[in-house]
């Protein structure tokens, strides 16, 4: 038993050590982007009741929920999405309110997923909602906030392929297809199986016309020329309007100089059923699936008695982490802590020193010496911590300080500390 406690679950992991302070320190690069588009940080619980993520919601199946039940005997659910959680959020304190609102968040998802296949059933994600707001503008704001966000994190090389869920419907409404038709069609375009696609539309005897139509156009991916040249293979309005949107979002996007990280994908879906209209995911080398997903859900917020249209996006932090390591460019930890070595006669000018140093914005963790150990042990065991520094106090005019960052070994004073000698 108390080896078998040692271990997690599988499909969740433990994080620490300089992976954790890695993963801080992304998490307050998104952060701090996003605040600069004016958007405020939002909290929900982690338990929401059951009804929040049904099947009318849309969103992940009830199969892939952890559930239980509290002392009432109410079903409920580790949320598994964030983006229903701040619907109820806002219709529930902003149910008035009829101007845009922005909303950011910070949190865990929890997914009861059968296959694994490399994910985690635990992951965090950091995210922003824009409600209230229907707009092209809105839409390429929040396309432009996430390039911004990932920027910031230290990612440079990616691609934002973007789609329209009405570009999709649009052409099943002309196929004259029913909506259990529509989503079985939609698992088949998702995963790019043409001929599962070809096989259901003429099981259902759908004019070959349609037929070629569909697999034709949903295969189109590229450049806002691809997406103009879908117009000639289209005659029903919804999927035109979604084509001019599309356009349209690419001109503001190239306003804000980012239209080098943008590709079309008119057979982009999701598994998500409340997603209306754009939508777009992030995809970058050493990771196999999107580290970015978003999209606009202007029916979403009707569940929860708010008619309002909303889009937003959520970047998948842990992937976001694993292709920042595998592509070599994760960025430095700025103020790495320092580990400060002394003996207990030594503590009260040490403490003295300590406080001096926390002062200036250092982090620093006091460590009485044990005389059977070396100070090469000291300095290995620093690094094991992912300290910037190991400080030796010898006496009042003799400060060992070893600099892990610059690999340098410098000898320091107190009056050098007071008199703000800078510590590398």
């Amino acid at each position: 038993m108390g080896k078998r406690l040692l271990h997690t679950p599988e499909g969740v992991r433990d994080i620490y050590g300089e992976e954790f302070v890695q993963k801080l320190n992304i998490q307050e690069r998104l952060h701090q982007k996003i605040l600069t588009y004016g958007y405020q940080s939002i909290q929900t619980p982690t338990l929401e009741f059951f009804d929040v993520f049904s099947k009318q919601v849309g969103t992940v199946s009830s199969k892939e929920l952890y559930k239980l039940f509290d002392k009432e005997g109410n079903t409920l659910v580790l949320r598994p999405d964030f983006t229903p959680s701040i619907a109820r959020c806002a219709a529930k304190y902003f149910m008035e309110e009829n101007m845009p609102m922005r909303f950011c968040y910070l949190g865990n998802t929890y997914t009861n997923a059968s296959e694994l296949q490399g994910k985690l059933k635990e992951v965090t994600q950091f995210g922003a909602e824009l409600i209230g707001d229907d707009s092209a503008h809105a839409d390429a704001e929040m396309i432009a906030l996430s390039i911004e966000s990932l920027l910031n994190a230290g990612l440079t090389d990616f691609q934002v392929s973007i789609g329209e869920i009405d570009f999709f419907k649009g052409l099943c409404e002309e196929a004259g297809l029913s909506l259990e038709t529509e989503l079985r069609l939609k698992d088949f375009i998702s995963n790019k199986n043409h001929f599962g696609a070809e096989e259901l539309l003429k099981e259902e005897s759908v004019n070959d016309e349609y037929i070629t139509t569909i697999l034709k156009v949903t295969d189109l991916f590229g450049n806002a020329e691809s997406v103009s040249e879908a117009k000639k293979y289209v005659k029903n309005n919804r999927s035109l309007a979604a084509i001019d949107r599309l356009l349209q979002v690419y001109q503001i996007l190239s306003s804000y100089e980012l239209e080098k990280y943008v590709a079309f994908d008119l057979g982009m879906l999701s598994k998500y059923n409340y997603y209306t209209g754009v939508i777009f995911k992030i995809y970058t080398f050493g990771v196999g699936d999107a580290i970015v997903k978003g999209g606009r859900y202007d029916t979403l917020l009707v569940q929860f008695g708010k008619e309002s249209p909303a889009i937003g996006f959520m970047i998948v932090v842990d992937d976001l982490l694993l292709a920042l390591t595998r592509q070599g460019i994760m960025p430095e930890i700025v103020n790495k802590k320092y580990i400060m070595l002394c003996n207990e006669l030594d503590f009260d000018p040490v403490l003295k020193l300590t406080k001096e140093l926390r002062t200036m914005g250092k982090k620093v963790e006091i460590i009485f010496r044990d005389n059977n150990q070396s100070i090469d042990n000291y300095i290995q065991f620093s690094k094991k911590q992912s300290a910037g520094y190991c400080i030796e106090y010898i006496s009042q005019d003799h400060i060992n300080i070893y600099d892990f960052i610059s690999g340098k070994i410098a000898q320091y004073t107190m009056d050098d500390i007071r008199k703000g000698k800078e510590l590398s």
